[in-house]
């Protein structure tokens, strides 16, 4: 049974009894989104990130949506990528392929990933390329108050510490403005070269999903909802506010243990 609600501004709350409900949860809301996506525009621009999203998000390759989901009209995209070699275990290109994309009948060229021969700063240059190229067939969104590209839908996980894409605490991407997709070489967690969408790309989307499970981050969870002191540390998951799109946290109650005033029903 989940509970749902919203608290303090900070989004949608889904709060699911356990892996299962939350992977049922999350796979209806990205079916809806596509749907209404599609019937919109005709396509559907989803940016993932890595982590134990794509095993969470299984339930699309299962009936009834491996049939249901008009998989020819989604784009693919990363919201962060590590900067390794597809075949290589820590790619997020790879966990998706071998979680997702390989088991339903995603159209290969509408998959976007980075370049695996270049360093981190040209991979990300050339990502930009690719997604403004993609801006200006309208193949993805532009949002109406900024030039960045405004994707359907941008899925993130979230760290022990509150990270989210591979943006950092106390990082010097969270200040970029200027840039749509960044790079960094010093990842405090392996491997240390990256490429992340910012946050001005992230709040510019018309949906953001941040979904995180299990105990060990409910701490980060409690600072990026609650409301909380100056004297507390921020974690970048809090700077995520899309401007004029929806935000939604897809919780299980062990992450979720940690907020203020929860109460759930039995």
């Amino acid at each position: 049974m989940a509970i749902s609600g919203v608290k303090n501004g900070r989004g949608e709350l889904r709060i699911l009894e356990n892996l299962d409900e939350l992977r049922t949860d999350l796979a209806d809301y990205i079916a809806e989104l596509s749907e209404a996506a599609v019937k919109e525009r005709g396509v559907f621009a989803i940016a993932l990130s890595g982590g134990s999203l794509i095993g969470l998000m299984g339930k699309l390759c299962e009936a009834p949506y491996n049939k249901t989901v008009d998989w020819g009209k989604w784009y693919i995209f990363w919201a962060d990528e590590r900067v390794v070699a597809k075949s290589h275990s820590d790619s997020n290109y790879k966990l998706a392929k071998d979680g997702l994309l390989s088991k339903v009948p995603i159209v290969p060229s509408h998959v976007h990933s980075i370049n695996d021969s270049f360093s981190a700063e040209e991979a990300a240059d050339e990502y930009t390329f690719v997604i403004w190229q993609l801006v200006k067939t309208r193949m993805v969104s532009v949002s109406d108050i900024s030039d960045c590209p405004k994707f359907d839908l941008i899925l993130l996980g979230m760290g022990p510490d509150g990270h989210v894409a591979s943006l950092f605490p106390n990082h010097a991407v969270l200040d970029e403005k200027d840039e749509w997709v960044t790079f960094i070489t010093d990842s405090p967690k392996p491997p240390p070269e990256r490429m992340t969408f910012t946050l001005p790309v992230i709040n510019s989307a018309s949906n953001v999903a941040i979904v995180v499970t299990g105990e060990s981050k409910a701490e980060a969870v409690h600072l990026a909802i609650d409301n909380i002191g100056p004297d507390n540390p921020s974690v970048p998951a809090r700077l995520v506010q899309p401007t004029k799109g929806k935000l939604v946290w897809f919780l299980d109650k062990p992450a979720a243990s940690k907020l203020d005033s929860l109460r759930f029903s039995e």
